[in-house]
């Protein structure tokens, strides 16, 4: 490996790096290597599948990187029945800044006879601009292409000008289980001083994007237990209480008809000032097929990516009472609902339940259970501040090679473990999201658009470029 210093940095040769991180789409490099990463089956649900996100790690993606001069780890998980972490190192000089890529190689259950007829989940099917197969988008296409970029400037420039970790987990669609172990246990190893993801959809299409972290996500599940079994509907109803009817009140109590959050705690009660200057400036494309979002639904006075980049929201998952599927004529003696909140690091996660218990008991619900869930989006919230340095860094970068300024988002409204990192390892968190909102990245024909993924070839060479022309010692004068 070149050491640091032995090829000047102000080489003007950043678009030579840019047009050959795009080459690898044009010459099918890129599209044969995601081929190869969407063949392996790597579903995080169920934990049989463990061997194959192993194979991932340690047969596929792993030697992809060694050949690139990275050295690769595997590390274990401490939940045994998850899967590891591969770990791809390249040190060019310990005094110079390192960078954490973050990507996941597990993917949602693929569904394949949902898929519409000629597509396979486990196969790459190229149909004019999409590019169809499961974890396409989500997210072995995403960190490939950081992948792709980084060997395009190490082939120009024979070396990055900065260190870098290619951190790549195969839970992240499962919660991430065991991530919180594995960045305490090996904490030297995965020590950086950025931690840069790419992973998510854009708001336009068009605008490239810097995230600067994600909403938190808590469940809850609300209980009415009010007896053993069911009562005849003909004897029983009008004198026993219906938990159904109990339950819906106490929800409508939670969510006003027009979809207002009305618990007291979950919601901002101050949102930064640059934060809002952020969310007014965002560009957000309109996506053919997708839902419009219901006038007068949500939080008043607040535009749409206000409502989704710094308020709350609150969602009924699901509820039940009875048998829906087979109703007999009885009065139920429980109902459950369980109800998902989305919040900003301005709402303190750890006093969401007891908020709620405290607004149900003021409301006149004290039959109506709290019960806190552990599920897959139970992240904590993050939000990078918006004059970090290196937010600078990559907008100055992605505005450089696109001839415009990106959107730049306070945190996406779904979750995600950047913050877990920031926590662990005290890293600043961008994520560059390369996807579109009608991907279907969760459904049946998830895909990924080719003109992203070339687009997003050149934005991270140039950005890979630029960050080892600013860390590379400068020759003296």
């Amino acid at each position: 490996m070149k050491e640091a210093g032995d090829t000047p940095l102000t080489d003007p040769s950043r678009d030579a790096a840019i047009a050959k991180a795009r080459c690898s789409f044009d010459d099918g490099t890129f599209l044969d290597r995601l081929a190869t990463l969407v063949a392996v089956p790597t579903e995080s649900h169920p934990p049989e599948h463990r061997d194959d996100l192993v194979r991932y790690c340690a047969e596929v993606l792993g030697p992809m990187v060694e050949r690139e001069g990275f050295s690769v780890a595997l590390l274990d998980n401490p939940d045994p029945e998850h899967g590891p972490v591969m770990l791809a190192t390249r040190i060019e000089d310990p005094s110079l800044p390192t960078v954490l890529v973050y990507g996941h190689g597990d993917v949602v259950r693929a569904m394949p006879e949902r898929w519409r007829a000629g597509l396979d989940p486990w196969t790459v099917t190229v149909e004019g601009d999409r590019i169809y197969g499961r974890g396409v988008v989500d997210n072995k296409g995403q960190h490939l292409l950081a992948i792709e970029a980084l060997c395009a400037v190490i082939a120009v420039r024979g070396r990055l000008g900065f260190n870098v970790k290619i951190f790549v987990e195969t839970g992240e669609e499962a919660g991430s289980p065991g991530l919180r172990g594995i960045l305490q246990r090996h904490h030297e190893a995965c020590a950086a001083d950025v931690f840069i993801a790419l992973d998510g959809l854009r708001q336009s299409a068009t605008i490239p994007e810097v995230t600067l972290g994600t909403r938190g996500g808590v469940a809850m599940d609300l209980v009415v237990d009010l007896r053993e079994g069911g009562h005849h509907s003909g004897h029983w109803g009008g004198l026993l209480m219906d938990p159904a009817v109990v339950l819906s009140h106490a929800i409508a109590s939670i969510i006003s008809r027009d979809g207002r959050i009305m618990v007291p705690g979950w919601t901002p009660t101050d949102i930064p000032e640059d934060v809002r200057r952020a969310c007014a400036a965002i560009a957000v494309d309109e996506v053919a097929g997708a839902p419009q979002p219901d006038p007068g639904w949500g939080e008043p006075g607040l535009s749409r990516a206000e409502r989704i980049f710094m308020w709350t929201s609150a969602v009924v998952l699901a509820s039940v009472s009875g048998q829906p599927d087979a109703p007999v004529n009885a009065v139920s003696g429980t109902a459950r609902a369980r109800i998902q909140v989305r919040h900003t690091v301005d709402v303190a996660a750890d006093g969401l339940v007891d908020a709620l218990r405290s607004h149900l008991d003021a409301q006149g619900f004290p039959q109506v259970r709290v019960v806190a869930v552990q599920e897959r989006d139970a992240f904590p919230a993050s939000r990078t501040p918006l004059n970090d340095p290196w937010v600078d860094r990559v907008v100055r970068s992605f505005a450089r090679t696109s001839g415009r300024p990106p959107n730049l988002v306070p945190n996406i409204g779904a979750s995600g473990p950047s913050e877990l990192f920031r926590q662990e390892l005290g890293t600043s968190v961008l994520w560059l999201p390369f996807s579109y909102g009608g991907c279907s990245q969760h459904g049946p024909d998830e895909h990924g658009l080719g003109s992203l993924f070339r687009e997003g070839l050149g934005l991270m060479a140039g950005l890979w470029w630029d960050l080892g022309v600013e860390f590379s010692p400068r020759p003296p004068a």
